[in-house]
């Protein structure tokens, strides 16, 4: 089928409206879409009185082939417009004034119908779709407000963890703040030491200033601190006094009338087994923190601790120290022998109580010059060596020398004393005779000097340790020692130090004894102060020295 074209003349809207109803059967039996078929007229209508309005209009309407249906209007504002139908358009459409008026207003009545039922049916719809938008809507907003709850709460446990951290940071300080303190403070057993360094760490972080108030100090707290430190020494708690109650955990609280109203203090016993004294801290700020009055609480216990301690370490070396200086000889008064000797206790540490120097006379006139060291410290090691003294006083009264002496003392030892062991170093000097004899149980070297400055280290073997498990006989030496000749006993604490044998000790006092000149060779005691200054200057002595020195002189 070919295309069919017809030209209309609307010059009236009864044209106009029956060309609109013949155009809408058409489309309707061509199968156009009711949706399609409003939209074209009502675009066509609006045209087509546009027409009219501007005098009449010429109206071109092709049917094609393949359902094709193509409106054209002239006039001043051409128009065109092109609608494709399921079906074919069927024969050549119709002119507009085959049908009367009033069917074309019928049939443009029944095209409003459809149009009124389809926009009834697009407004369902639209209500559902609203319905739909509406739900969804509401939809969102829920899921906004769990996601603003989720994130709110989330805040809320990021919050908490960075409190908790805090928490832990904070917690972690302070302990590592305790376990430093409490180091420094056991590392002494000087009490006076420890006093000073307990300000040095708590200002000014934990406290504005310190007070120590020792319990047997003739001075006592004053003004505002009297009546709280004196209440922590009462009751042995530690107490607060402020303004305002601290409510501190493990503390009282005083009347705020005991202090004046802008000072914060925290008393806090001091002492172990009993109180010695008050530690007072002035808050650093407005409050004392909780968690922080926790850890000063037990740094003070701590403190008090390392006091006791230090107490009973000076106590127990001032006892240890008195003992062995009482049973220190003096020195005898004997023709052709000059003596001076020096003992030292140690600077550091409980190392007293093990060294000793001895001489006397026996019964045949011969003088025995004795240095001993007993292994181990304190009390015990200063009785052990006053038995060996005694010991020895009593063998050397038979009559024995020097070697059947060391094994009389090895013998006692053994069986009296089987865990400790002694070194010991004897001389016996016998008038008339130019020489000394000697023996050694395990003592460093004696160190001789000639009349004319050569030295000389006794090198010769010098036994076991007296107390060694095993059956030992000493043997004697003998050295020729002219007038003006110097023998040098000691104990290792001369000699020994941490950083260096005892064989460069040894090397050191033979060269200061060599080096001694002038003064130092007239007068004993001169010589022996002269000796113990090179070989102390560099360090602290942590054992105790015994320095024993014999010189020959005319009789």
């Amino acid at each position: 089928m070919t295309a069919a074209t017809e030209n209309w003349t609307i010059a009236s809207a009864a044209d106009a409206a029956r060309a609109r109803a013949r155009l809408a059967r058409l489309l309707a039996d061509a199968g156009a879409p009711a949706l399609d078929r409003a939209r074209f007229l009502a675009a066509l209508g609006a045209r087509l009185r546009r027409g009219l309005a501007a005098g009449g209009t010429d109206l071109t309407v092709t049917a094609g082939a393949g359902g094709e249906l193509r409106v054209a209007l002239g006039g001043p504002e051409p128009w065109q417009h092109t609608l494709v139908c399921p079906s074919p358009v069927p024969g050549p459409p119709p002119g507009p004034d085959d049908a009367p008026l009033a069917e074309a207003l019928l049939d443009a009545d029944a095209d409003a119908e459809t149009l009124l039922t389809l926009l009834t049916e697009t407004e369902e719809l639209l209500g559902l779709h609203r319905e739909e938008l509406h739900q969804t809507n509401q939809g969102v907003l829920a899921l906004h407000a769990e996601l603003e709850a989720a994130a709110l709460a989330q805040r809320e446990l990021l919050d908490a963890e960075r409190a908790a951290r805090a928490e832990a940071e904070k917690a972690r300080r302070l302990l590592t703040f305790l376990a430093n303190a409490s180091a420094v403070l056991n590392a002494s057993l000087d009490h006076e030491d420890i006093l000073r360094r307990l300000p040095e760490l708590l200002v000014p972080e934990y406290a504005r200033h310190v007070d120590i108030w020792l319990l047997d100090d003739e001075r006592t707290p004053s003004g505002e601190r009297a009546a709280a430190a004196v209440t922590a020494a009462r009751t042995g708690r530690p107490q607060h006094a402020g303004p305002h109650p601290g409510e501190l955990p493990g503390v009282d609280d005083l009347p705020a009338s005991a202090l004046s109203p802008d000072r914060p203090l925290l008393c806090l016993p001091l002492g172990a087994r009993f109180v010695q004294g008050v530690l007072t801290l002035a808050a650093p700020g407005g409050r004392f923190d909780p968690d922080t009055t926790v850890m000063l609480v037990e740094l003070a216990r701590r403190a008090g601790i390392a006091l006791d301690n230090a107490r009973q370490y000076e106590q127990h070396r001032d006892v240890a120290e008195a003992l062995q200086r009482a049973q220190l000889t003096e020195l005898p008064a004997t023709r052709g022998l000059d003596l001076a000797a020096r003992y030292l206790p140690a600077t550091r540490g409980l190392n007293i109580g093990g060294d000793w120097y001895d001489a006397f006379s026996q019964p045949d006139g011969s003088v025995l010059a004795v240095i001993g060291d007993v292994t181990g410290h304190g009390l015990r090691a200063a009785v052990i060596m006053g038995q060996l003294r005694t010991a020895l006083r009593a063998y050397a009264v038979e009559g024995n020398g020097p070697a059947r002496i060391l094994t009389l003392l090895h013998r006692m030892l053994r069986h009296q004393q089987p865990e400790l062991y002694a070194t010991c170093a004897i001389a016996r000097f016998t008038p008339g005779e130019p020489g000394v004899v000697w023996a050694a149980a395990g003592h460093p070297p004696a160190v001789a000097r000639g009349p004319r400055g050569e030295v000389r280290v006794l090198e010769a073997r010098p036994g076991i340790m007296l107390g060694v498990p095993m059956p030992y006989t000493y043997e004697e030496h003998t050295l020729e020692l002219p007038v003006g000749s110097t023998l040098a006993l000691y104990t290792d604490g001369l000699v020994e130090r941490r950083s260096a044998g005892i064989d460069a000790g040894i090397d050191r006092l033979a060269q200061a004894i060599g080096a001694l000149g002038g003064a130092d060779l007239v007068d004993l005691d001169t010589a022996a102060d002269a000796l113990l200054k090179p070989m102390l200057h560099d360090s602290e002595h942590d054992d105790d020295i015994c320095l024993l020195l014999c010189r020959t002189t005319q009789e």
